[in-house]
Parts: structure tokens; sequence; C-alpha cells
């Protein structure tokens, strides 16, 4: 729920409408590229944060949306509070090209070796346009988003050693076994307590 705190965080600083919130978001969040988001998302989720009690409207209802003003409330506020003290998870493990690379080694017509080529050439021009992006930024005005693309680099450089790694033992992974569910038995099961005589 990244939008819904980072609204919180932006009217904490102090009341505005929607349209003001979509600029802010995209301002911090380093641009429309890293973050496209849509003012309906905004306006649904000023509406959910509205129902939620977290924020309330300073502005008539008769103002049409994108002009009504907000502000935060104590409520939302502790929200805002407990997301700020509360570590992010990550999803490292799930990973859309960990799954494509075991459906490839489970058929006889896919090659292991080519789906690894692909993402391989495309992280390469990932990491060419967070490299061209970085350099754009002023070192003095931009260090946090400079410090995000850094970390983008970071993750993209990881994921090439990765594949690295993955290309230099896939032999040995296709000559194990691919991972199966555990057979069951289908129906009922079969009822093995004993029968107590009345």
């Amino acid at each position: 729920m990244p939008v819904r705190h980072t609204l919180l965080g932006l009217l904490s600083q102090y009341p505005r409408h929607g349209y003001d919130l979509l600029q802010a978001f995209q301002a911090i969040a380093g641009g429309r590229e890293v973050w496209d988001i849509k003012p309906a998302q905004i306006y649904m989720t000023l509406a959910r944060l509205k129902e939620a009690g977290l924020i309330e409207e300073i502005t008539g209802e008769q103002e049409p949306a994108e002009r009504r003003t907000y502000q935060i409330t104590p409520a939302g506020n502790s929200a805002l509070r407990e997301w700020l003290e509360t570590p992010i998870p990550t999803s490292h493990q799930r990973d859309e090209f960990f799954l494509k690379l075991m459906v490839a080694l489970s058929l006889e017509e896919a090659d292991p070796h080519q789906v690894i080529y692909i993402q391989r050439n495309s992280l390469y021009q990932e990491l060419h346009n967070l490299t061209t992006r970085r350099m754009v930024y002023d070192l003095e005005h931009s260090l946090a988003h400079i410090l995000l693309l850094d970390q983008a680099i970071m993750h993209v450089e990881a994921d090439l050693r990765w594949l690295d790694m993955i290309e230099g033992r896939l032999e040995e992974v296709q000559r194990q076994p691919l991972p199966e569910p555990e057979r069951r038995h289908r129906g009922r099961p079969s009822n093995t307590s004993p029968v107590r005589e009345p």
C-alpha cells in the first residue's frame, strides 16, 4: 500500500487537492517513468482514505473532485506513523523469470539457454537506460533520486550475476528432476477408526 501511505505523508505536510497530490507523488517517486500513477488511482485512494477516516475534506462537496482539498486526521497520522515504523517486506523469491525458466526446463521444445539470453539482453538494456538517466541528475540537487537509481542499478547488476550463475550450472539443474507436487489420493479418506458398539 505504498500509494496510500505516501499520500498520507504528503497530506501530513499540509492540505492538498488531488491534482497537487498526483504531481507531488510523481516528483518524490522520481517521475512518471519510474512510477506511472494515474489520476483515477489518486482519487480512488483518496475516497478510500476518507471512508476509513484517515483524511477529511476541507472544501465543500460541490467542488469538482480534482479541486477538493484534503487534510490528514489524527487517525491518519497514527496510520502514517505505524507505516514509518514498520519494515517493508521484500519479494525477491517471487520472480517471474524463475517461473519462466522452470517452465522452459520442463518443455522439450523450449530452450532454457535462449530464455536466459533474452533476459540478459533485456537487463543490459535496462542497465544502460538507468545509467544514462543517472548521469542527467545533478548531485547537488537530486541526491535522493541518484540514490534511488543506484539501488535499481545494483539490482540489475545482481540479476546479471545471478543469470551467469544459472547458466554456469544449467546442465546440473537439467539433470535433476523438476519439482512435482506430492501425489494425493482423491476421494473420501477411508474411515480407519474402530467402530464402537453401543
